[in-house]
Protein backbone atom coordinates (compact mmCIF):
# COMPACT_ATOMS: atom_id res chain seq x y z
CA UNK A 1 0.00 0.00 0.00
CA UNK A 2 0.80 3.60 -0.51
CA UNK A 3 -0.12 6.98 -0.60
CA UNK A 4 -2.37 8.86 2.01
CA UNK A 5 -4.89 7.12 3.23
CA UNK A 6 -6.71 9.46 5.77
CA UNK A 7 -6.03 13.57 6.20
CA UNK A 8 -7.56 16.45 7.80
CA UNK A 9 -6.77 19.90 7.05
CA UNK A 10 -8.26 22.78 9.22
CA UNK A 11 -10.60 20.86 11.04
CA UNK A 12 -13.08 22.19 13.70
CA UNK A 13 -15.74 20.54 15.00
CA UNK A 14 -17.82 22.66 17.03
CA UNK A 15 -20.79 21.69 19.63
CA UNK A 16 -23.10 23.82 19.92
CA UNK A 17 -21.52 26.62 17.93
CA UNK A 18 -22.45 30.15 18.60
CA UNK A 19 -23.95 29.70 21.83
CA UNK A 20 -22.22 30.13 25.42
CA UNK A 21 -21.69 27.09 26.19
CA UNK A 22 -20.12 25.56 23.08
CA UNK A 23 -17.79 22.73 23.21
CA UNK A 24 -14.75 23.12 20.57
CA UNK A 25 -14.01 19.41 20.32
CA UNK A 26 -11.48 19.72 17.78
CA UNK A 27 -10.14 23.65 16.99
CA UNK A 28 -8.28 23.26 13.48
CA UNK A 29 -6.56 19.73 13.23
CA UNK A 30 -4.35 18.97 10.06
CA UNK A 31 -2.35 15.55 9.47
CA UNK A 32 -1.81 13.09 6.50
CA UNK A 33 -2.01 9.23 7.59
CA UNK A 34 0.18 7.13 5.23
CA UNK A 35 -1.34 4.23 3.72
CA UNK A 36 -0.87 1.06 6.26
CA UNK A 37 0.87 3.12 9.51
CA UNK A 38 0.06 2.56 12.91
CA UNK A 39 -1.08 5.85 15.16
CA UNK A 40 -2.12 6.16 18.92
CA UNK A 41 -3.72 8.95 19.37
CA UNK A 42 -3.18 9.97 23.08
CA UNK A 43 -4.72 12.35 25.73
CA UNK A 44 -7.10 13.18 28.69
CA UNK A 45 -10.70 12.36 28.40
CA UNK A 46 -12.23 15.66 26.61
CA UNK A 47 -9.34 16.04 24.31
CA UNK A 48 -11.27 15.31 21.21
CA UNK A 49 -9.64 11.54 20.61
CA UNK A 50 -12.99 9.81 20.20
CA UNK A 51 -14.42 13.17 17.75
CA UNK A 52 -11.45 12.70 15.72
CA UNK A 53 -12.31 8.98 14.94
CA UNK A 54 -15.95 10.50 14.56
CA UNK A 55 -14.83 12.06 11.76
CA UNK A 56 -12.34 10.04 9.61
CA UNK A 57 -15.25 7.08 10.75
CA UNK A 58 -17.85 9.30 9.21
CA UNK A 59 -20.14 8.92 11.86
CA UNK A 60 -19.65 12.97 12.37
CA UNK A 61 -19.13 15.66 9.96
CA UNK A 62 -16.46 18.59 10.66
CA UNK A 63 -18.04 22.48 11.05
CA UNK A 64 -14.90 23.08 9.08
CA UNK A 65 -12.21 22.04 7.11
CA UNK A 66 -11.83 18.81 4.91
CA UNK A 67 -11.94 15.65 6.13
CA UNK A 68 -10.50 12.99 3.35
CA UNK A 69 -9.87 9.28 2.32
CA UNK A 70 -6.92 9.39 0.01
CA UNK A 71 -8.11 12.75 -2.15
CA UNK A 72 -12.04 12.37 -1.22
CA UNK A 73 -13.69 14.50 0.51
CA UNK A 74 -15.48 12.65 2.49
CA UNK A 75 -17.18 15.71 4.84
CA UNK A 76 -19.32 16.29 1.52
CA UNK A 77 -20.65 13.27 1.42
CA UNK A 78 -24.57 12.40 1.89
CA UNK A 79 -25.86 10.33 5.33
CA UNK A 80 -26.26 7.41 2.52
CA UNK A 81 -22.52 7.54 0.77
CA UNK A 82 -21.29 8.00 4.63
CA UNK A 83 -23.12 4.87 5.71
CA UNK A 84 -21.79 2.52 2.44
CA UNK A 85 -18.60 4.26 3.16
CA UNK A 86 -18.41 3.03 6.89
CA UNK A 87 -19.73 -0.12 5.78
CA UNK A 88 -16.69 -1.04 3.06
CA UNK A 89 -14.06 1.06 4.17
CA UNK A 90 -13.56 1.08 8.20
CA UNK A 91 -13.59 -1.40 11.25
CA UNK A 92 -14.77 -0.17 14.50
CA UNK A 93 -13.30 -1.21 17.54
CA UNK A 94 -14.55 0.24 20.68
CA UNK A 95 -14.44 -0.02 24.39
CA UNK A 96 -17.27 -1.70 25.03
CA UNK A 97 -17.32 -4.63 23.01
CA UNK A 98 -21.10 -4.10 21.61
CA UNK A 99 -21.77 -7.88 20.35
CA UNK A 100 -25.35 -8.71 20.17
CA UNK A 101 -26.46 -10.50 23.31
CA UNK A 102 -28.63 -13.33 21.69
CA UNK A 103 -25.96 -14.08 19.09
CA UNK A 104 -22.82 -16.49 18.76
CA UNK A 105 -19.64 -15.16 18.75
CA UNK A 106 -19.91 -16.41 14.27
CA UNK A 107 -22.88 -14.83 14.08
CA UNK A 108 -21.37 -11.38 15.26
CA UNK A 109 -18.22 -11.61 13.33
CA UNK A 110 -20.57 -12.52 10.57
CA UNK A 111 -22.81 -9.14 10.85
CA UNK A 112 -20.97 -6.59 8.24
CA UNK A 113 -20.94 -9.42 6.12
CA UNK A 114 -24.88 -9.64 6.50
CA UNK A 115 -25.26 -6.08 5.64
CA UNK A 116 -23.43 -6.33 3.01
CA UNK A 117 -26.17 -9.52 1.47
CA UNK A 118 -23.16 -12.03 1.50
CA UNK A 119 -25.11 -15.08 1.44
CA UNK A 120 -25.25 -17.38 4.32
CA UNK A 121 -22.70 -19.96 3.76
CA UNK A 122 -19.93 -17.72 2.75
CA UNK A 123 -20.80 -15.71 5.27
CA UNK A 124 -20.32 -18.52 7.64
CA UNK A 125 -16.91 -19.73 6.97
CA UNK A 126 -15.35 -16.37 6.68
CA UNK A 127 -16.60 -15.49 9.99
CA UNK A 128 -15.30 -18.65 11.36
CA UNK A 129 -11.64 -17.85 9.30
CA UNK A 130 -11.90 -14.68 11.26
CA UNK A 131 -12.20 -16.48 14.34
CA UNK A 132 -9.05 -18.94 14.02
CA UNK A 133 -7.56 -15.99 13.26
CA UNK A 134 -7.80 -14.36 16.33
CA UNK A 135 -7.27 -17.86 18.25
CA UNK A 136 -11.12 -18.60 18.89
CA UNK A 137 -12.01 -20.88 16.11
CA UNK A 138 -13.39 -23.65 19.33
CA UNK A 139 -15.56 -20.97 20.43
CA UNK A 140 -17.60 -19.76 17.59
CA UNK A 141 -20.63 -21.31 18.99
CA UNK A 142 -20.25 -19.42 22.30
CA UNK A 143 -22.42 -16.49 23.29
CA UNK A 144 -21.38 -13.32 24.88
CA UNK A 145 -22.39 -14.10 28.13
CA UNK A 146 -19.69 -17.36 28.00
CA UNK A 147 -16.77 -15.00 27.34
CA UNK A 148 -13.95 -13.59 28.71
CA UNK A 149 -13.57 -9.89 28.37
CA UNK A 150 -10.75 -10.48 26.21
CA UNK A 151 -12.47 -12.96 24.34
CA UNK A 152 -15.46 -10.63 23.57
CA UNK A 153 -12.53 -7.80 22.18
CA UNK A 154 -11.11 -10.73 20.16
CA UNK A 155 -15.16 -11.18 18.40
CA UNK A 156 -14.72 -7.54 18.17
CA UNK A 157 -11.84 -7.44 16.30
CA UNK A 158 -13.05 -10.25 14.10
CA UNK A 159 -16.12 -8.61 13.59
CA UNK A 160 -14.32 -5.56 12.54
CA UNK A 161 -12.34 -7.56 9.56
CA UNK A 162 -15.18 -9.02 8.14
CA UNK A 163 -15.41 -6.97 5.33
CA UNK A 164 -11.73 -6.31 4.76
CA UNK A 165 -11.44 -2.63 5.35
CA UNK A 166 -8.27 -0.86 4.82
CA UNK A 167 -9.07 1.06 8.08
CA UNK A 168 -9.39 0.54 11.40
CA UNK A 169 -10.29 2.56 13.95
CA UNK A 170 -9.71 1.31 18.27
CA UNK A 171 -11.31 3.64 20.30
CA UNK A 172 -9.90 2.57 23.82
CA UNK A 173 -10.30 -0.96 22.64
CA UNK A 174 -7.77 -1.65 26.20
CA UNK A 175 -10.26 0.58 28.62
CA UNK A 176 -11.82 -2.65 30.62
CA UNK A 177 -9.02 -4.78 30.47
CA UNK A 178 -7.14 -6.53 33.07
CA UNK A 179 -3.14 -6.21 32.13
CA UNK A 180 -2.93 -9.50 30.79
CA UNK A 181 -5.94 -9.07 28.43
CA UNK A 182 -4.69 -5.20 27.41
CA UNK A 183 -1.42 -7.16 26.38
CA UNK A 184 -2.89 -9.34 23.97
CA UNK A 185 -5.31 -7.46 22.57
CA UNK A 186 -2.57 -4.91 21.79
CA UNK A 187 -0.28 -8.18 20.34
CA UNK A 188 -3.34 -8.74 18.52
CA UNK A 189 -3.42 -5.59 16.61
CA UNK A 190 0.02 -5.06 16.04
CA UNK A 191 -0.59 -8.51 13.70
CA UNK A 192 -3.69 -7.72 12.18
CA UNK A 193 -2.12 -4.82 11.37
CA UNK A 194 1.02 -6.58 9.53
CA UNK A 195 -0.78 -9.38 8.22
CA UNK A 196 -3.83 -7.00 6.17
CA UNK A 197 -1.72 -3.98 5.89
CA UNK A 198 -4.15 -2.23 7.24
CA UNK A 199 -3.88 1.58 8.32
CA UNK A 200 -5.06 2.09 12.18
CA UNK A 201 -5.96 4.54 14.26
CA UNK A 202 -5.73 3.23 17.82
CA UNK A 203 -7.25 6.17 20.49
CA UNK A 204 -6.08 5.51 24.12
CA UNK A 205 -5.55 7.48 27.66
CA UNK A 206 -2.72 5.11 28.95
CA UNK A 207 0.66 6.40 27.64
CA UNK A 208 1.85 2.57 27.72
CA UNK A 209 -0.60 1.42 24.75
CA UNK A 210 -0.08 4.35 22.76
CA UNK A 211 3.88 3.10 23.19
CA UNK A 212 2.93 0.29 21.27
CA UNK A 213 2.03 2.42 17.91
CA UNK A 214 5.26 3.72 15.78
CA UNK A 215 3.67 7.42 15.04
CA UNK A 216 2.38 8.89 18.43
CA UNK A 217 -0.15 11.73 18.73
CA UNK A 218 -1.34 13.37 21.24
CA UNK A 219 -4.29 16.07 22.17
CA UNK A 220 -5.14 18.45 23.98
CA UNK A 221 -8.35 20.89 24.19
CA UNK A 222 -8.86 20.01 20.94
CA UNK A 223 -5.30 20.26 19.07
CA UNK A 224 -2.97 17.98 18.22
CA UNK A 225 0.55 19.28 20.52
CA UNK A 226 2.78 16.74 19.73
CA UNK A 227 3.20 14.13 16.52
CA UNK A 228 6.41 12.01 16.40
CA UNK A 229 7.31 9.08 15.05
CA UNK A 230 9.92 6.24 16.50
CA UNK A 231 13.09 5.70 14.47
Amino acid sequence: MSGTALSLDSVRRIYGAGRPDEVRALDGVSLEVPAGEFVSVEGPSGCGKTTLLNLVGLLDVPTSGAVRWGATDVGAWSEGQRTRGRLAGVGFIFQRFYLLPTLTALENVGLPLKARRVPGPARRTRAQELLEEVGLGARASAFPHELSGGEEQRVAIARALANEPPVLLADEPTGELDSASTDRILQLLEEVHERHGSTVLLVTHNPRVAARARRHLVLRDGKVISDRTDP
